[in-house]
């Protein structure tokens, strides 16, 4: 063990600390490499901010790591806006500790003078965002560690026009949490700067969920959806929302709509993994429902499941819900002769390249960003002049409007039920309308492919295999010849057969691209919230017909496959 590794868990058996840190610190010896790990590095902002396991150490959530980012961040807030009296939202989830937690992240807001208007309950993490600009707070928090196993939590931060910080503020934040030492954080509350919130923001965040999602329908009482929040936070939003639109035939998964940090009838609360939602599909089946919707714990993310043709439910994956989704509300738009040009929508460099040839086909602007919604966030700050329609990511996150500005699954929650209503009301299916995308725009299909990596040996794992790619990067794949290479680290686009180069306009990122002369792609990164390494694969054909599709789909996913072995996975 490293001097400065020792001298840091020296640090943790004296005050500041409390005696229940100093005991656990002591039972925590007995595990070398345990307590290793809780203390190798200090835990960093990513690209959904500051997640990790709960426990003791600098490489864990607990009221010290928060206290210490609370406090820096209070330096900052103070450096930036010192002649204003400052405005602070805090949001929690179901997570077990989060409102504990939140309490004492309130505690030291207060301390530092700085007014806070927190939640009496759990609250989304969507309806966060909206607080910190219907409240015009300055800054806000929400903990969650989102659909990470029950041992995490985490703490994402607002900034005043409710998109999560990103760069210059992200580092100049940490530059501030950095020069911060434990000692100096301030717990003495100040009570009377901390208020309670909560009916008055609810009702304002759900008109203007029904306010964007809602459109010019008929039906909905005949439209039946089967809806879970996996033991989540959603139980307090989506339910109200879908019934202030007027969705009276929603049925909760009861064993799953109870708030619950341990999510006991699920491996993971997750609604990418097929799992989680079974227990729905199953009530589905047995009512004839038309849709079923699951959400992740702090509501940021939804996945569907719509019947196909032979009447079966299919989860759909993330892009396919956004590709369906950004061509109904642009249609609905055009219907609405909304649109001349100066809208746009946003995706990310590892979704489905499909959102910029729908975008293209409307007239619209199309805006791509690194992973993380904070980007998209961000695109919605930086281009005042266009007018946001909506924008997503592969990872089941999309957002309606600029309302909100991060992944919203309480306001996409209802336009899913809106497009399924429209599509019932015309004799289709939500299915039949992904299939007409795929025959107007390209028949494309995407997969995912992760592998976990723990603790330190496993960073170190990731870190190698990234600069493995690196320096012996693929020239041809499954005797496909690779086209193009883009290195988000180098912020470089090489064009191979051109021998040309071209600057990425994108902030620095630890992602790699393969682009293959038959345009699939596959894009390889480190989660920025999870001990992963992910690959992203996509490939795409010309679709002829619709009732073609399954013999197309099934030749995409051969594809797939084929490429998948071709890089050694």
């Amino acid at each position: 063990m490293s001097k400065a590794l020792s001298a840091k868990i020296r640090e943790w058996s004296r005050p500041p600390f409390d005696k229940e840190t100093v005991d656990r610190l002591k039972a925590l010896k007995q595990n070398p490499k345990q307590l290793e790990d809780a203390f190798y590095k200090d835990l960093e902002f990513g690209t959904g901010g500051m997640r990790g396991i709960m426990g003791i150490g600098t490489n864990r959530i607990n009221t010290y790591t928060l206290g210490k980012s609370t406090q820096g961040l209070s330096n900052y807030l103070k450096s930036v806006f010192n002649d204003q009296t400052i405005k602070v939202v805090i949001a929690y989830d179901c997570r077990n500790n989060s409102k504990s937690l939140a309490i004492k992240v309130a505690e030291v807001f207060s301390a530092n003078d700085i007014e806070v208007f927190i939640f009496t309950d759990l609250r989304s993490t969507p309806e966060l965002s909206f607080a910190v600009k219907h409240l015009q707070a300055h800054c806000g928090i929400v903990l969650t560690a989102s659909h990470n196993p029950p041992e995490y939590n985490g703490y994402k931060v607002y900034w005043k026009d409710g998109g999560q910080i990103v760069p210059p503020q992200d580092r100049q934040i940490i530059e501030q949490i950095n020069q911060i030492k434990f000692s100096d954080i301030k717990f003495n509350a100040r009570q009377d700067l901390i208020n309670w919130i909560d009916e008055d923001i609810d009702q304002a965040f759900f008109d203007k969920s029904v306010q964007l999602g809602q459109f010019k329908l008929k039906g909905r009482e005949n439209f039946i959806v089967v809806f879970t929040p996996l033991h989540g936070t959603s139980i307090t939003a989506v339910p109200q929302v879908l019934e202030k639109a007027g969705y009276n035939d929603v049925h909760l998964v009861k064993e799953q709509s109870t708030p619950n940090g341990n999510f006991p009838t699920v491996e993971s609360p997750n609604p990418e993994e097929p799992e989680a939602l079974q227990m729905a599909l199953e009530q589905a089946y047995a009512i004839g429902a038309d849709m079923v919707v699951g959400t992740d714990p702090d509501c940021d993310r939804l996945g569907v499941a719509i019947r196909d043709p032979k009447n079966n439910f299919r989860l759909l994956n993330g892009n396919q819900t956004m590709v369906v989704m950004t061509y109904f509300l642009l249609e609905q738009w055009k219907k609405n002769k909304l649109l001349d040009g100066n809208q746009f929508v946003a995706s990310t460099i590892v979704s489905t390249p499909m959102i910029q040839k729908i975008a293209k086909s409307y007239g619209i602007h199309y805006k791509e960003t690194l992973t993380g919604f904070k980007w998209i966030g961000k695109l919605i700050k930086d281009f005042p002049s266009l007018d946001f329609i909506g924008g997503g990511e592969e990872s089941f996150g999309y957002l309606v409007g600029d309302a909100v500005r991060d992944k919203d699954a309480v306001t996409s929650t209802l336009l899913a039920c809106e497009i399924g209503t429209f599509a019932k009301n015309n004799n289709q299916t939500f299915y039949d309308i992904l299939v007409e995308c795929y025959r107007k725009f390209g028949a494309y299909k995407e997969k995912l492919i992760s592998f976990t990596q723990k603790g330190k040996e496993g960073a170190d794992k990731i870190k190698n295999l990234m600069e493995g790619y690196r320096k012996n990067s693929p020239k041809e794949i499954s005797g496909i010849r690779v086209s193009r290479k883009e290195d988000y680290l180098k912020s470089e686009r090489v064009f191979l057969f051109e021998n040309r180069t071209e600057k990425i306009d994108l902030p620095v990122a630890d992602v790699l691209i393969f682009i293959l002369e038959d345009h699939s792609k596959i894009a390889i990164r480190p989660s920025g919230t999870e001990p992963k390494i992910k690959f992203y694969f996509s490939v795409n054909e010309k679709l002829e017909q619709n009732n073609k599709w399954d013999i197309m789909e099934s030749h995409l996913d051969k594809k797939i496959e084929t490429i998948v072995k071709g890089m050694g996975l």
